[in-house]
């Protein structure tokens, strides 16, 4: 029988980071823009300083995002050479503490002694991997696709509100900017909830939320610097 059912479970690690990145990428631009120019900078600095914002951000995401997956992953491979020793010291015991595993999830001990013995002989560490540690080919941690999905979100996410900068006068810069940066973060918060199949509204509530409250503090303390100066 064909499975035609479609899930989402798979994009789970390059979603994360790729919508981690477009939002720190909006809201961390966006604010540097918005508080160098209520800080009384001219369009030149502005810019200037959102573009050094992007470089140092998308290489900051990237290497974040590598270090705290490879860790991840490193604790994952710990963990399977681990098991794979116990498997070869007592495999009875292996398989009785899967059996238990299987009862606890619903099947009648039989049962679940007849597909703990099955799953064992077919791939005992596979098993063992899936069922006692959630371990998964699905979930499993990759750190260099969550790196360059995180660098190359934020990248994109950083340029829109640098666009907006170069496309409206100086007078109407921060009106432009933060209202521009808001709907970015809908657009994200949406177009995040569609490809993981969550609910829309509280997605885009979400992210735009916190967005806005970023740089509303962020060009606080610009103005309140600008004024201290």
């Amino acid at each position: 029988m064909r499975h035609t059912e479609s899930h989402r479970t798979q994009r789970i690690g390059w979603l994360r980071a790729a919508v981690l990145g477009a939002n720190d990428g909006i809201v961390s631009t966006a604010s540097l823009v918005l508080g160098v120019a209520a800080a009384g900078a001219d369009v030149r600095g502005i810019l200037v300083a959102g573009t050094a914002g992007l470089v140092a951000g998308a290489m900051s995401m990237a290497a974040g995002e590598y270090v705290s997956v490879s860790s991840q992953s490193d604790t994952e491979r710990a963990d399977l050479v681990r098991e794979r020793d116990e498997l070869a010291a007592s495999p009875v015991q292996e398989q009785a503490e899967l059996t238990a595993i299987y009862v606890k999830r619903g099947l009648n001990p039989d049962l679940a002694e007849a597909v703990a013995r099955q799953l064992m002989h077919h791939d005992a560490l596979g098993a063992h991997a899936r069922d006692e540690l959630g371990i998964s080919d699905t979930l499993a941690a990759r750190p260099v696709q969550a790196a360059l999905a995180s660098a190359g979100t934020f990248s994109v996410g950083a340029v829109l509100p640098l666009l907006v900068v170069l496309l409206f006068p100086a007078s109407a810069m921060m009106w432009a900017v933060s209202v521009s940066s808001l709907l970015f973060l809908t657009l994200l918060g949406v177009v995040s909830a569609r490809a993981g199949g969550a609910p829309v509204i509280v997605a885009a509530s979400r992210v735009t939320f916190w967005g806005a409250l970023a740089m509303a503090l962020t060009a606080g303390v610009g103005a309140l610097f600008g004024v201290a100066a």
